[in-house]
Parts: C-alpha cells; structure tokens; sequence
C-alpha cells in the first residue's frame, strides 16, 4: 500500500499563541491561508502549511517547543539569516552539516527553526 499525500500542516499548539502568530505572521512574513480566534494557518508552499493553534482553546497540550525542529530549505541562506535579523529574530551563525549550509532561530514558545540550503553558502 503506499499513501498518496496531497497536503502537508504541521500544528504547533501554543500556550503564548499571540506572540507565535506574530512571530510567523510579521517576523517570518509567512502568508495566512486561514485564521479564527484560536487557529492560524500559514501556507510555506502551495501544498504544505503551518499551523498555530491556542493551547488554551484545543484539545491538545503545548509541549513548550520540545521535541520539535521545524527545517525550511530557502534558495538563499545569508540573505534569508539577514531579512530574519532586520526583523528582530536571533538566528545563529551559519554553520556547516551534513553537506548543507544551517542556522536556527527559536519561535516565542521555543520551537526551534532550522533554515538551510544545499552546498556551502556563508
């Protein structure tokens, strides 16, 4: 049997959900697909989306970023760790893994993003 996905949603359950939709919203510069007063869906591409949900109001707990690394591959890494840090957020130093070129930020719950492109850059 093989599964046929046609779209993707990671949901991050937030105890500090305001913060987080501004996080991804104004910071990221992340679209809105769709939102309520609980729940904040962001496309990344046209079949893959990331959602932020008010612990407070869902049905599942916030695990306060644990466990979780969000990896976004961008074309340009220097210039997507600059665009982040005129905006506020913390990225760390680009570093070199696994054949690619890395950094990472932390939402306002502590999510950890890991941003990386193929190859050496920075």
């Amino acid at each position: 049997m093989e599964l046929k996905i046609q779209r993707t949603n990671t949901i991050l359950y937030c105890r500090h959900w305001q913060p987080a939709v501004r996080f991804y919203r104004d910071q990221l510069g992340l679209a809105v697909s769709f939102e309520n007063e609980w729940f904040v869906e962001f496309a990344l591409t046209e079949d893959s989306f990331l959602s932020v949900a008010d612990a407070g109001r869902a049905t599942i707990a916030a695990v306060g970023g644990q466990g979780i690394t969000l990896t976004l591959k961008v074309p340009d890494l220097e210039e997507a760790r600059r665009q982040l840090a005129q905006q506020g957020v913390e990225p760390t130093p680009i570093r070199h893994r696994w054949g690619s070129s890395v950094f990472y930020c932390y939402d306002p719950e502590g999510h950890r993003l890991e941003f990386w492109s193929s190859g050496n850059s920075g």
